[in-house]
């Protein structure tokens, strides 16, 4: 992973400042050239020479962390066999802090974290929807404060979960903290009792409006789930223990946003996705799924079989196994 580091109490006359800024979008923002000159009203070619003058005075420091090289290849080939328009492989982090993220999602975690923030900061989505789960409750945890108050949050679907605190309110509402956005939920369970409960609930004040931006927002970050007891929804009190035994011998490999698929990527035939509140997969447009972990290399290669995501975030060893697997 590539940063730059600003050093303090360099000058390099009365553009110190400007030339600071524009210098830490270029290398820490990722923004081009062009993008710091338009963020900062300059000219283009005033925004290179502020970049110039900053790296040639010494106020920008390089590092690389990681041997990333075999990272970049899992990206391409992942991209090209699954048609991504978004991919990020990152070296797993061994160890760590014991109250921080569990290792098997941190990496993925933290390069999701960099990946939302610099979209924040770039400022080029009005409406952003968020999925559930651990590794998008570590996702808003790891990502560092940024303003962006003229964006839209929309939590995808609805949550009340029985047990756990990585529901999508919760997550939702910890982006908005963050961000200073407005925050749309769903005040309803994400499963019905029944279809018809589910037709109900559907139509109470808010709900179809939640829905409806959903289908607006222009990027979209969701977890996937593998199909066991230790499953996020389960373990939320979302799904029983039947009816994950059910969906197995259905064939149920992977779910993505309350929806199940089979190892081909086609979806399951359940009553638990006319009984789902939440915004279909495929009506999601710049759908970004962040997963990591041996348990869940048969759910990852699901839904990406699925043709539905438009990026994935995941560790080295997760794609090297989706990759392997493959050949």
């Amino acid at each position: 992973m590539a940063s730059a580091a600003l050093e303090a109490g360099t000058t390099i006359g009365e553009d110190a400042e400007l030339a600071t800024r524009a210098a830490w979008l270029y290398y820490s923002g990722g923004l081009t050239q062009s993008e710091v000159a338009a963020k900062l009203g300059l000219a283009p070619a005033k925004a290179h020479r502020l970049i110039a003058r900053a790296t040639q005075a010494g106020l920008v420091r390089i590092f690389v962390e990681g041997p990333i090289g075999g990272c970049i290849v899992l990206e391409e080939s992942l991209a090209r066999r699954h048609g991504l328009g978004v991919c990020r492989v990152v070296p797993r982090l061994e160890g760590g802090e014991s109250d921080g993220p569990p290792t098997d999602l941190r990496a993925a975690a933290t390069a999701a974290a960099q990946f939302l923030h610099d979209a924040f900061e770039r400022g080029g989505h009005g409406i952003v929807g968020m999925g559930h789960g651990r590794t998008l409750a570590a996702t808003v945890d790891l990502m560092p404060g940024v303003r962006a108050p003229q964006t839209r949050l929309i939590s995808l679907l609805g949550g009340l979960p029985r047990r756990i605190s990585t529901g999508p309110f919760d997550v939702i509402h910890r982006l908005a903290e963050k961000t200073g956005g407005d925050a749309y939920l769903l005040p309803v369970p994400m499963l019905a009792n029944s279809a018809a409960d589910a037709a109900v609930l559907r139509a109470q004040r808010g709900v179809p409006e939640a829905l409806a931006l959903a289908t607006e927002a222009t990027l979209v970050l969701a977890g996937i789930g593998a199909v066991g007891q230790a499953a996020f929804l389960p373990m939320a009190g979302m799904v029983s223990p039947e009816e994950i035994r059910d969906l197995q011998a259905a064939g149920a490999k992977g779910e993505l946003l309350g929806r199940y698929f089979a190892a081909d990527g086609s979806p399951i035939e359940t009553d638990l996705h006319a009984r789902a509140i939440a915004a279909p997969p495929s009506d999601l447009r710049g759908l970004v799924a962040v997963a990591a972990g041996a348990s869940k290399v048969d759910a990852i290669k699901a839904v990406l079989r699925s043709r539905l995501l438009h990026g994935l975030i995941t560790d080295e060893p997760t794609a090297r196994r989706l990759v392997a697997d493959h050949e």
